[in-house]
């Protein structure tokens, strides 16, 4: 088992390039978590996280992420992604991620009534919410990329 993570950031990016995946490559560059090994996770921010600006690991590390992205290959197609966090009083917090055609000020406001759902759902208090979204406008290969890194 993993040690639960301690630390976490919100990170978004968006890139081009020649094939799908060299986009999601560098969307993963621009939101400065590239040269890690991203390990999908689902959305519970553990209690007692702290928030902090960048991941500071080595490159290579394995890297817990919750994210959301959507690339295409339709020139001038509008993507985007999105993250959102909840935060509760004193347990742990929901993460919710999307990513759509659309705008990044939809997309945001998407994830953040995500957010608020999950919290209702689960009968907690909401005390905090924190989303970063990204846009992208393709022109051969795009990718719009959102995730909660945890380390």
């Amino acid at each position: 088992m993993l040690p639960t993570p301690t630390r976490f950031t919100l990170c978004v990016g968006a890139g081009e390039g020649a094939s799908r995946l060299n986009a999601f490559d560098n969307a993963l560059l621009a939101a400065k978590i590239g040269n890690f090994n991203l390990l999908k996770v689902s959305s519970i921010l553990p209690p007692g996280a702290t928030h902090v600006e960048a991941v500071s690991v080595p490159p290579g590390s394995l890297v817990p992420t919750a994210y959301g992205s959507i690339s295409s290959d339709k020139a001038g197609e509008r993507i985007s992604a999105a993250v959102g966090i909840g935060f509760s009083e004193d347990t742990f917090g929901v993460i919710m991620e999307y990513s759509g055609k659309c705008s990044g000020h939809e997309a945001e406001e998407i994830v953040e009534t995500m957010v608020r759902e999950a919290f209702h759902t689960r009968q907690m208090r909401l005390v905090k919410v924190m989303v970063r979204g990204v846009e992208h406008t393709v022109v051969q290969a795009g990718c719009a990329f959102a995730a909660v890194a945890l380390w």
